[in-house]
């Protein structure tokens, strides 16, 4: 088998900061990569940090909504998304933990992002009791915890048409009371929560359902915090990182770029391409990638493979979108996310479900259970924990390892077996989803040596552990994937070399 190579208002806000320094994650040198630890609670999120995330090189941890919300009668993971005040307690654990859980987190390196919700409010009929056991009043717009009132809410409507941007950004999402972002009440109590955040050393933020709100108020409320804490290493007047949830795949007015200025956002089409391309064996579509204007420009993109909406058959990208279930598959696209240099990559890490409004692992009295890791360091009690599947961590180590490199030496077969090199720091081979093995000579663009193979294996003293590559005089190799290998991945950098002649 031979590839084809490819050349390669009135507020006690004194300054409103200039928004271009939103674009940073702020991750620790020699890291990168974000996990959204989905529903997991404040005390497990820091234990994950210290055992796993951290000693394998991850850059940062998205937590769920950490403010009081409504308390579901199915307790569904969507209550997170219903804010009843802005009180730091939820079913993660209250402001202690969650104060403790970024601490610990920082201490190995690991930053924390908080996904925050300003668009809207909780909904429900009559009295309804949240999280810390506020009791508010959706339908009179009294939310007296925050305290809101109707005068801090648009007028009632609910959206029914997404060409209409006026009615996408100033009516209700399905039935929540929709916040009025130039309310002077409004950003006061919004900005006041972000700097308590900032106070406990988190690095960012990502912002639920920011295409209903305007770029001008988003702007305003994460352009006016305070400077991030440098009690935790961050450097002076260093701005919080903003990654905006902005559902963009080019069939609505609103466009993703209306956002750009102001700090990052979720590219959605990357998620709705990437799941085609793997599931439907569309190789070539591959090839688009860099030159394709209908992607977010790399450093203003948060990519992944799915998100906690998309992954229940909301949100954008339908069938398309590849989740856990798919197995090796989803795999595959999991790896490449983080392989390409594409974008600021994050990592779903689920539960199972098996209808879309389930909430997380829990014990009879609703109270969210912890994972417990089998002999591999899997979970086993239904927690998923994709984040911790054969490759991922290490696929992670190769990104750090090839950070400011580029895409060299691009080569497939036309089918799903393709390779590429970053730059003269590493190679990464895919073998698809075949059963045939991949066993081609290929230019990997690294020093003459034998590399170990950080898929299937480590490098010790004695050699490596799992396959090997040698790299010839000339600067190829040959490169074996068996057909039933678990990942299909193979990949080499610098520093996986076991001999460099």
């Amino acid at each position: 088998m031979h590839f084809i190579s490819f050349g390669g208002g009135i507020l006690l806000v004194l300054v409103l900061h200039v928004a271009d320094g939103q674009f940073d994650p702020h991750f620790l040198p020699g890291r990168s990569v974000i996990v959204h630890l989905f529903e997991w609670k404040f005390s497990d999120i820091a234990a994950e940090c210290e055992n796993y995330l951290g000693p394998n090189g991850f850059g940062g941890v998205q937590v769920s909504p950490i403010n009081e919300c409504l308390v579901s009668p199915e307790r569904a993971w969507w209550e997170r998304y219903q804010p009843v005040s802005y009180a730091i307690v939820s079913r993660s654990g209250d402001e202690k933990e969650f104060a403790e859980m970024v601490k610990r987190c920082y201490e190995v390196g690991v930053r924390v992002y908080v996904d925050v919700i300003f668009n809207h409010m909780a909904s429900g009929e009559g009295e309804v009791v949240g999280t810390g056991g506020s009791l508010v009043y959706p339908e009179e717009r009294l939310y007296p915890h925050v305290p809101y009132g109707p005068e801090d809410f648009n007028p009632h409507c609910v959206i029914e048409d997404y060409q209409d941007v006026d009615q996408v950004r100033n009516c209700a999402l399905v039935s929540l009371p929709d916040l009025n972002q130039k309310s002077d009440n409004v950003k006061r109590s919004v900005i006041e929560f972000l700097d308590r955040l900032i106070d406990h050393g988190v690095a960012g933020f990502r912002a639920d359902a920011c295409k209903h709100m305007w770029p001008e108020d988003i702007k305003f409320l994460f352009g006016s915090t305070k400077n991030l804490s440098p009690e935790f290493g961050f450097p002076d007047k260093a701005r919080p990182f903003l990654y905006q949830e902005v559902i963009d795949l080019g069939q609505e007015p609103i466009s993703k770029n209306e956002y750009t200025s102001i700090g990052v956002v979720t590219e959605f089409l990357f998620s709705a391409e990437i799941g085609n391309i793997f599931r439907y064996k569309k190789l070539k579509e591959f090839m688009k990638w860099g030159t394709d204007e209908r992607f977010l420009r790399s450093d203003r993109a948060l990519v992944f493979v799915e998100n906690h909406d998309n992954e229940r058959g909301h949100g954008a990208g339908g069938k398309d979108i590849l989740t856990y279930k798919d197995g090796k598959r989803y795999l595959l696209a999991v790896l490449f996310t983080i392989a390409h240099p594409y974008g600021i990559p994050r990592i779903m890490s689920s539960y199972d479900f098996s209808n879309s409004d389930e909430g997380p692992p829990a014990n009879a009295k609703g109270e969210i259970i912890s994972p417990v890791f089998n002999d591999r360091g899997l979970c086993t009690n239904g927690w998923i924990c994709q984040h911790r599947w054969l490759g991922v961590a290490s696929m992670v180590q190769f990104r750090n390892a090839v950070a400011g490199s580029g895409i060299v030496n691009w080569m497939d077969n036309g089918e799903q077996q393709f390779a590429f090199c970053r730059g003269d720091l590493g190679f990464v081979a895919f073998n698809g989803y075949t059963m045939s093995h991949l066993n081609s000579t290929v230019k990997v663009c690294l020093p003459p040596g034998i590399y170990c193979d950080v898929i299937s294996g480590e490098v010790t003293l004695d050699g490596c552990t799992g396959l090997e590559v040698v790299v010839k005089d000339d600067g190829y190799a040959n490169i074996f994937i068996p057909g039933d290998s678990p990942t299909g991945v193979l990949a080499v950098h610098l520093g996986s070399a076991y001999i460099i002649d």
